[in-house]
């Protein structure tokens, strides 16, 4: 790369270093939104902006991000997509938010974006080959996060034995699950893969997840890096220098023979309820996906005689709750969740479970 020469304004577009981008993808509740917090906390001077995509239309990652009080992290450094999947919005949604990023008098030294947990990662690398981004981005690397007690829960297919044993048997049906195929596909699109919630599993289970994630990737040459809460040293995740877009045909998907691709096998809604315990939230929660195998649930709450908002993210039966920022003057005292589920979830039982009404 040429350096500009002295007296020079600016540097002519065509001698300014394209703008490194991360991606960080991976199934719902993995921790994606940790290990972006994680990177805000160490970014090491360099200015981040954030790109967030959520399924559905209520934002909370952004809303969580925006609360993290961290130095630098600005609102107007975090830009929120909640208009559907990033991967099938790219035209509408993605490249007017990199021409606007790039187009900043002082752009970000780094962009971050946040897939949804639906997001099949190959699409968004492909639009980083696009003229009007490619002279002037890169993808830096895509960041696979894997939720460890997930896998050795067999989350990504009913019965994986039973699968297996099928497709032998008649090797013409596709027998993959949409969870299954979603997880190949983000582990077949990774530069590294972050295997996060290493403290929920034994050693055995460990190393049952580690055979199960490193069978997935496309080359011995993606590393994996186990995590707890999203914490990962912020030298492994950036400057990976991958050029992903110039290595799109190493990077195999379901969906390559497509168009594109809908997500018809989930929904999403919010729901909508008056102050409540975090205990007793919680346990509604643990009841809600265990009954109608909810896949995700989060949100903010109201605790009766606390100034504070209580932050929620549950997957499966698993929640996690915290105090994330005060209430400001003027907010109403609601609890809004999200509901992410497979197609044909009873809304109405859902949010009655919930001790709330659905509200989309």
């Amino acid at each position: 790369m040429f350096p500009c020469l002295p007296g020079l304004a600016k540097c002519p577009p065509m001698l300014k270093p394209k703008i490194p981008a991360t991606v960080v993808t991976g199934f719902l509740g993995a921790g994606k939104t940790s290990l972006v917090r994680c990177l805000l906390e160490n970014a090491g001077g360099r200015r981040l902006a954030l790109v967030v995509n959520e399924f559905g239309d209520l934002g909370v990652d952004g809303e969580i991000l925006r609360a993290c009080g961290i130095e630098g992290c600005e609102d107007e450094d975090i830009v929120e997509l909640a208009n559907g999947c990033i991967c099938c919005t790219v035209a509408d949604d993605f490249l007017p938010t990199m021409r606007a990023l790039l187009d900043r008098p002082v752009p970000p030294d780094h962009i971050v974006i946040e897939t949804s947990g639906l997001a099949l990662p190959k699409p968004l690398v492909q639009a980083f080959a696009w003229p009007e981004v490619r002279s002037r981005a890169t993808v830096d690397g895509v960041i696979a996060v894997v939720d460890a007690a997930a896998v050795a829960a067999g989350r990504f297919a009913a019965d994986p034995e039973a699968v297996e044993l099928a497709r032998l048997a008649d090797p013409a049906l596709d027998h993959d699950a949409p969870l299954e195929e979603l997880f190949e596909d983000q582990l077949s699109a990774a530069d590294l893969v972050v295997v996060n919630k290493r403290d929920l599993l034994d050693a055995p289970a460990w190393e049952g997840v580690l055979y199960r994630v490193r069978a997935g990737l496309r080359s011995p040459a993606v590393k994996t890096v186990g995590a707890t809460q999203g914490a990962v040293d912020t030298r492994l995740l950036l400057g990976l220098e991958a050029a992903a877009e110039d290595d799109l045909d190493a990077r195999p998907s379901h969906h390559d023979s497509e168009d594109g691709h809908d997500h018809d096998d989930f929904e999403s809604f919010a729901v909508e309820a008056g102050p409540v315990a975090p205990a007793t939230l919680t346990a509604r929660m643990a009841d809600a996906a265990r009954t109608y195998d909810v896949l995700r649930i989060k949100g903010f709450a109201a605790v009766e005689g606390k100034a504070m908002r209580l932050a929620v993210q549950g997957v499966g039966a698993r929640a996690e709750t915290w105090y994330d920022r005060p209430w400001r003057p003027g907010e109403e005292l609601l609890t809004r969740l999200v509901v992410i589920g497979f197609a044909g979830l009873d809304r109405e039982a859902v949010a009655q479970t919930l001790g709330g009404r659905c509200i989309s």
